[in-house]
């Protein structure tokens, strides 16, 4: 490491992770960080926990070795420019550009549907649609309590602020639908109340909370625990909800799912980035038992408690499902599959593709605000254009 000089260590961290070339780079990334740690390049001296250590026993980057760069107290945390992080402010950005309120969804065709489903499909949707209304809120008290306080980069505390924006769309949007669907004013209370009425809402409410609580977890456990939430809590019962759509049904509650996915798609993206950049991370057998754990709940959830074969899914290919979920989640963080599952539902892969609705008949879920990705800083050249 004592070869980068007189580029710091930091400097060359932050090209890499704002390339456009980020699957190409991911491997770069881990193997400067390892490097970064001495444990790769031969010749720069002896590692301590916080980075690259000179021969004269001094961390280049002058961090503490305890000490994580994203939580490090910083004086200049009120004032957004210049930027330092630009992969995370582009995140940012790109949460801004996506942004969409209730209003937008049309729930006008929903209800004649509604009433011509089956008792059980009623009951699976409106008990998924009680643990996301819930789940929303839970998600924005982690952000509030712990991570907004705790992380002192202006970049990423703005990402967190407009995540704090879109939890409650979120939120607003399942209490609609629930508003919309159920009539009886005992049921619907019963199911605004679910992390007390229902014992297996509780259930992966209270696993999340204790995170929220736990004084003794690291930054890093959390921020793993937290993209378990939204990246593998979430993904089987938006499944369920992209089967009905498949089934041609609710296209409001279809619709929204598509929006809402989209969206807590790159609230996990952006976990798995602010966990790049910590220098103390988590053991990958530590990060593993996390990701375990939320995947046997998330399989009880939809196979035992709220079996999706209520709606005519096979239970066995949804605990596959979450497995190959929690696979690409770990690929992500940078660690190897535990699972090896491959996807096997079809239908779930047109996620990722653009959609095709006619924007004037309907805003696709795909959509962005004009102009709002634009470069703010530099009009800057680049191969990863979609056109």
């Amino acid at each position: 490491c004592g070869d980068l000089s007189p580029i710091s260590p930091g400097a060359v961290l932050r090209w890499l992770m704002s390339s456009p070339r980020a699957d190409f780079l991911l491997a770069v990334r881990r193997a400067f960080s390892a490097a970064c740690r001495c444990r790769a390049l031969p010749g720069a001296g002896t590692a301590g926990r916080g980075g690259c250590v000179s021969s004269t026993g001094v961390p280049e980057n002058g961090l503490d070795p305890d000490e994580e760069p994203l939580l490090r107290k910083n004086p200049r945390r009120f004032v957004i420019f210049p930027i330092q992080y630009p992969d995370i402010w582009k995140m940012y950005k790109q949460a801004q550009a996506s942004f969409w309120t209730a209003e937008e969804v049309d729930l006008s065709k929903d209800l004649p549907h509604w009433n011509k489903l089956k008792a059980d499909e009623k009951y699976f949707i409106s008990h998924v649609l009680a643990f996301f209304a819930a789940s929303d809120g839970i998600v924005n008290e982690n952000l509030v309590a712990r991570f907004s306080q705790e992380v002192q980069i202006p970049e990423a505390r703005c990402f967190y602020g407009f995540q704090i924006l879109i939890e409650n769309v979120h939120s607003e949007m399942y209490s609609l639908l629930i508003d919309t669907y159920i009539k009886d004013p005992e049921k619907r209370d019963f199911l605004f109340n679910a992390i007390e009425t229902m014992p297996c809402v509780k259930k992966k409410a209270d696993w999340a909370l204790k995170w929220i609580e736990d004084r003794e977890s690291t930054f890093g456990e959390r921020v793993v625990a937290f993209a378990a939430v939204e990246g593998i809590f979430f993904s089987g019962s938006f499944a369920a909800i992209f089967w009905l759509k498949k089934r041609g049904l609710m296209p409001g509650l279809t619709f929204s799912n598509e929006l809402i996915s989209r969206d807590e798609g790159l609230h996990c993206d952006f976990a798995c980035l602010m966990f790049h950049y910590l220098v103390n991370r988590p053991s990958e057998e530590r990060v593993r038992e996390i990701i375990v754990n939320a995947v046997e709940i998330e399989q009880e959830f939809l196979t035992e408690a709220l079996p999706v074969g209520l709606i005519g899914m096979n239970c066995t290919l949804m605990k596959q499902y979450i497995e190959f979920v929690a696979d690409r989640l770990l690929m992500e963080l940078g660690f190897s599959k535990v699972f090896h599952a491959e996807n096997p539902f079809d239908f779930m892969e047109n996620i990722s593709l653009e959609g095709k609705t006619n924007f004037f008949e309907k805003r696709v879920s795909e959509y962005q605000r004009f102009a709002v990705m634009a470069e703010t800083m530099d009009n800057v050249f680049t191969l990863d254009a979609d056109f």
